[in-house]
C-alpha cells in the first residue's frame, strides 16, 4: 500500500494548495462583494456548471472512463489505447459542446428551475443570474476536457498535475475579483468571466504532460467504437450514482431560494469548509484506489481488492472522525478568522456556522462514499450505486420536509441549517447501503482489528475535543479581536487539535506507520 500512500500524499498536497487558494478566493469574494441578491445570483450561476463538472469531469465520466482505460492499458495494444482515447475525446467533446450551447440559450429557464424562489424575493436578481450563467456555462466544456486529460494521466500514475490543476480556478478568480470589477457596470460580472477563463486555463495546463506521454487525443467521432460504447453505457447511470451529494446540494439551493436572503451564500461558504477535508482526503483516496481496484479486478485478484478497500476505509475513518468534530467545535472561530472581513459581518458568521456544523456532521459519510463507490465502479457496475443514489435523494427530500419545514414556518432565519443536516443524514443512508451490499456480496471483507481501531479513534477524539474546548476563547472575543489575532488563535487551536489527536493515538498503541495508513 506504500505506492498508494505516496500517490494519495501527492494528491492531498496538491489539493491542499488548491483548497488554501480556494479559501483565499472566498475571503476575497466576501471582502469585496456583500452577501446580497447579486452574490446569491452568482453562486447560482456558478453552481449549475459546477454541478455538471462534478457529474462529468470528476464524477460519471472519470468513474466510467478510468476502469475501461485501465483495462485497455493492461490487455490491449498501444494503438488500441490511443484509438480509445481519440474517440472518447471526440464523442465527449461533441456532447459537451451541444450541452454548453443549449445551457446558454436556456439560461433564464435553468435559473428558474434551480432557484425558483428568486421570483418571490424583492432583493433577488434572477435576470443577473441568467446573464452570468450564459458566461459560466462553457466552463463545463473546458473542465470536462481537463477531466479527460486528468483521467489519462492518473491511469499512468501521473497524479500531481491533475491534482494541482483545480488551483488555477482559484488563482484566476482571485485575479478577476480584485482587478476585474472596475471594468463592468455590474461588478459581480467579473467573477463570471473569471470562471470562463479559468476553465480554459485548466484544460491547457495539462496538455504538455499528456504530450510527454505521447497520448494527446485527436478528436474523432465514431458511434460504433466498442470502447466508447462501453464508456457511455457505464457513464449514463453513473451520472446519478457518482454525484448524489451534489444533487442533494442542488435540492438545498432550490429550497434555500425560498428562505431568507443570504441563505444560498451562507450554505455556500459553510460547504466550502467541509469540502476542504473531503477533497484532501476523500477525493484523494477515491482517486488513487479506483485505478488500483480496476487493475485488481482485471487480474481477478479478489484478496488484493479486499485488502485495498480495507486499507482505504481504515484511513478514511482515522481522518474523517476528528475532522468532523473539529469543524463542529470550531465552526464560528473558523468563519470569523477566515471570512469576517469587509462586507462579511458577524451575523453572517453565525448563520454560516449553523450550516457548517450540520454539514460537518456528514463528513465521515461523504468520505466513505468516495471510498466505497469505487468498489462498484472498478468492477464496471454503475447500476448499483445509481439505485442507492436514488434512495439517498428521496431520503434527502423527506428529511428536508421533516426538518426544514417546521423551522421555516416558525420563522427562524437559520432554517438553512436544516438543509445541511438533511444532506448529512442522507449521506449516511448512501454510505450505509453501499457498504451493506459490498459486504453482503463478499466484494469486501473486513480484516481483523477493526473494533480496536475504532476504539482508539474514539478515545483520541475525546481527548482532542476536551483540550480544544477548554482553551477556546468565547464568542465575544472573536467579534472584537484583530484579524491577525483571530488567525493566530485559530492556527493554534488547529495545531493543538492535530497534535493532541495523534499523540493520543500513539499512546493507545497506534504506530506512526499505522497513522500513515501503512
Amino acid at each position: 500500500m506504500s505506492r498508494l500512500l505516496r500517490s494519495g500524499a501527492i494528491i492531498s498536497a496538491m489539493t491542499m494548495i488548491s483548497r488554501i487558494l480556494g479559501l483565499i478566493r472566498d475571503m476575497v469574494v466576501a471582502r469585496y462583494f456583500p452577501v446580497d441578491g447579486a452574490t446569491d445570483a452568482f453562486f447560482v450561476a456558478f453552481k449549475i456548471p459546477n454541478l455538471l463538472r462534478r457529474f462529468f469531469a470528476e464524477g460519471a465520466f472519470a468513474l466510467a472512463f478510468v476502469p475501461i482505460l485501465s483495462e485497455y492499458k493492461e490487455k490491449q495494444s498501444r494503438a488500441a489505447l490511443r484509438d480509445l482515447i481519440d474517440y472518447v475525446a471526440g464523442t465527449l467533446g461533441l456532447i459537451l459542446l451541444l450541452i454548453s450551447a443549449i445551457g446558454m440559450m436556456a439560461a433564464p429557464f435553468l435559473v428558474e428551475v434551480f432557484a425558483p424562489g428568486f421570483s418571490q424575493q424583492a432583493e433577488a436578481r434572477p435576470e443577473l443570474a441568467a446573464e452570468m450563467l450564459r458566461i459560466t456555462f462553457p466552463y463545463i466544456l473546458f473542465i470536462s476536457l481537463a477531466g479527460l486529460v486528468g483521467g489519462i494521466l492518473n491511469t499512468f500514475g501521473k497524479f500531481a498535475i491533475p491534482a494541482l490543476t483545480p488551483a488555477l480556478l482559484n488563482v484566476v478568480m482571485i485575479a478577476f475579483a480584485i482587478w476585474g470589477p472596475p471594468y463592468f457596470d455590474e461588478p459581480i460580472m467579473a467573477l463570471a468571466w473569471g470562471v470562463f477563463v479559468a476553465g480554459l486555463v485548466q484544460f491547457l495546463f495539462q496538455i504538455p504532460s499528456l504530450m510527454r506521454l505521447g497520448l494527446l487525443p485527436r478528436f474523432k467521432v465514431r458511434r460504433a467504437h466498442e470502447g466508447v460504447k462501453r464508456v457511455m453505457r457505464l457513464m449514463l447511470p453513473a451520472l446519478f450514482g457518482s454525484s448524489v451529494a451534489q444533487l442533494n446540494l442542488v435540492i438545498n439551493t432550490i429550497i434555500a431560494s425560498f428562505l431568507a436572503v443570504g441563505s444560498i451564500s451562507w450554505l455556500y461558504y459553510s460547504d466550502r469548509f467541509v469540502e476542504l477535508p473531503l477533497a484532501i482526503f476523500g477525493v484523494a483516496l477515491g482517486t488513487v484506489i479506483l485505478p488500483k481496484l480496476s487493475s485488481d479486478h482485471a487480474k481477478a485478484d479478489a484478496q488484493q481488492f479486499r485488502s485495498t478497500m480495507d486499507w482505504a476505509l481504515r484511513l478514511a475513518l482515522l481522518i474523517s472522525i476528528p475532522a468532523t468534530l473539529g469543524l463542529m467545535l470550531l465552526a464560528e472561530p473558523i468563519l470569523a478568522a477566515v471570512m469576517m472581513y469587509g462586507e462579511f459581518k458577524w451575523s453572517d458568521v453565525e448563520m454560516s456556522a449553523l450550516s457548517l456544523m450540520t454539514y460537518a456532521f456528514g463528513l465521515p459519510a461523504f468520505i466513505l462514499v468516495k471510498v466505497l463507490a469505487p468498489g462498484f465502479y472498478s468492477r464496471q457496475d454503475t447500476k448499483t450505486p445509481v439505485k442507492i443514489g436514488i434512495i439517498s435523494i428521496f431520503a434527502n427530500m423527506l428529511l428536508n420536509l421533516l426538518i426544514v419545514l417546521p423551522w421555516y414556518y416558525a420563522g427562524w432565519v437559520g432554517a438553512h441549517a436544516g438543509l445541511a443536516l438533511a444532506t448529512a443524514l442522507a449521506a449516511y443512508v448512501n454510505a450505509g447501503l453501499l457498504f451493506r451490499i459490498l459486504y453482503k456480496e463478499g466484494i469486501f471483507a473486513a480484516q481483523g482489528g477493526w473494533l480496536k481501531h475504532l476504539a482508539r479513534i474514539a478515545l483520541a477524539s475525546v481527548v482532542m475535543c476536551g483540550l480544544v474546548w477548554l482553551v477556546s476563547p468565547q464568542a465575544g472575543w472573536w467579534q472584537t479581536a484583530t484579524s491577525a489575532g483571530r488567525l493566530s488563535v485559530l492556527a493554534g487551536l488547529i495545531a493543538l487539535s492535530v497534535v493532541s489527536y495523534f499523540i493520543s493515538l500513539r499512546l493507545t498503541g497506534v504506530s506512526f506507520k499505522q497513522m500513515l495508513g501503512r
